[in-house]
């Protein structure tokens, strides 16, 4: 029998009609190119100049903000030179700490090192580390760091500054970039490309600009612009798709913002519940450590928002793709069902990851005998409680905004599924 449902499976005949289905150029994209839908030219130009603003917006703050000129060198305010010296424990002895009667029940390590690198390779010399709680416990044939202190009467003196970790680090970072190239494919080589750019905007603009003395919040939002911007358009392409994440998650970045500034001025945080932030501010004192924390707000929110706003653009491609029965209030309903289940599951992700940081403060504080509310309400835990709830109330915005701005754009007129067939039409029609 040739013919029904037992027919023998022709090859040539279904790609015949694939590619009968299939315009020209288009049979061969990912999830965040044009190949889904057919976006009109108008409707495409429209898109491109609503994010106009903000590019433009983004360039004029990193000209008004670059960091120009030298910094303050740090290192040099604590007396530290710039690099560490490299060496290898030959010999490790447990003996009394210097200036400490023999009797005494401290004990030091008594370490004896031989210098592998910068003009002292070769040299051997004696150091003292330990002695009290925490202290690093060293071994022979460890790899270690040196610093170096102004050379006194006797030369240079040396001390324990920290373990070498190149190696294990090096590796893992080798396993990281295997492990997205092999399962990530083009998709995971474009998110290392993305991870780098949001480095070096890190390292190059923001860092640099915050220690020149510009206000740190306005430098945090250029910078998470920049990097949303990066990250999107190398990621997901320049496309319609990723046109409409960039202009959700600007919207949700904008409201964090405000929550941000709103709720920081409303608690009277000064920023010095940060030791770290403390020290910078007394090395140079032109850092806005108020204006520090808004800007780490908002910095520390664009990582899990951008990730939330693509998954809506997403859905919200592959419904309409899936059919073009959807109109729009539809479509946001299905969309935002999905937006759900991702809500609950990032926001838990963001108060743990939250929580993991402030694991040792929250231990001491539930050990000091104080009431839950003063615990809560302390500068050092309300910070960390007003960072987790700003972030995740404009992560839930989020999710509205941008299906919004999603279903708009691809019911209208003449937006219509490319590629392969289009699923069975399932679409719910809901008022």
């Amino acid at each position: 029998m040739r013919g029904g449902l037992f027919a023998p499976f022709d090859r040539t005949r279904v790609a015949d009609r694939y590619r009968a289905r299939v315009p020209h150029g288009h049979g061969h994209g990912h999830a965040g190119d044009e190949s889904n839908l057919h976006i009109p030219l108008q409707l495409r130009r429209l898109l491109a100049l609503a994010v106009v603003p903000i590019v433009v917006a983004t360039l004029i703050g990193i000209l008004l903000l670059w960091p120009s000129g030298r910094g303050p060198n740090i290192g040099a305010l604590l007396g530290q030179s710039g690099d560490l010296v490299r060496a290898t424990v030959v010999r490790v002895e447990t003996e009394p700490c210097i200036g400490s009667p023999d009797d005494s029940p401290d004990r030091c390590q008594h370490l004896r090192v031989r210098i592998t690198n910068t003009r002292h390779e070769g040299k051997t010399v004696r150091l003292e580390s330990g002695g009290g709680a925490g202290a690093p416990l060293v071994h022979e044939g460890d790899k270690i760091l040196l610093g170096e202190s102004p050379s006194g009467e006797g030369g240079p003196q040396f001390y324990f500054a920290d373990f070498q970790r190149d190696a294990p680090i090096g590796l893992l970072f080798v396993l990281f970039v295997a492990a997205a190239i092999v399962f990530g494919r083009w998709s995971g080589v474009r998110a290392l490309a993305a991870l780098l750019a949001s480095l070096l905007v890190l390292v190059w603009f923001v860092i640099p600009s915050v220690l020149r003395g510009h206000s740190p919040i306005a430098v945090a939002i250029v910078g998470a612009a920049l990097i949303m911007l990066l990250v999107l358009y190398v990621t997901g392409g320049p496309n319609s798709q990723t046109t409409v994440a960039v202009l959700g998650t600007m919207l949700s970045l904008a409201l964090i913002a405000v929550l941000a500034w709103v709720f920081v001025e409303a608690c009277n945080f000064t920023g010095l519940a940060d030791e770290d932030a403390v020290f910078l501010s007394a090395a140079a004192g032109q850092i806005n450590l108020r204006g520090l924390l808004l800007g780490g707000m908002v910095i520390g929110a664009l990582g899990v928002l951008d990730d939330m706003t693509v998954t809506q653009v997403s859905a919200v491609w592959e419904l309409r793709r899936a059919s073009d029965r959807y109109d729009a209030r539809s479509l946001y309903r299905a969309a935002e069902r999905v937006g759900r289940d991702h809500i609950a599951s990032t926001i838990n992700t963001l108060v743990l990851a939250y929580a993991g940081a402030s694991l040792p403060l929250m231990i001491f504080f539930t050990q000091s005998n104080m009431q839950l509310r003063h615990i809560l309400t302390s500068e050092v835990i309300a910070v960390e409680v007003v960072r987790t709830l700003v972030g995740s109330i404009g992560l839930i915005a989020s999710v509205p905004i941008t299906t919004a701005l999603a279903s708009f754009v691809v019911t209208r007129p003449h937006v219509e599924a490319e590629g392969p067939a289009a699923l069975p039409d399932t679409a719910p029609h809901d008022g």
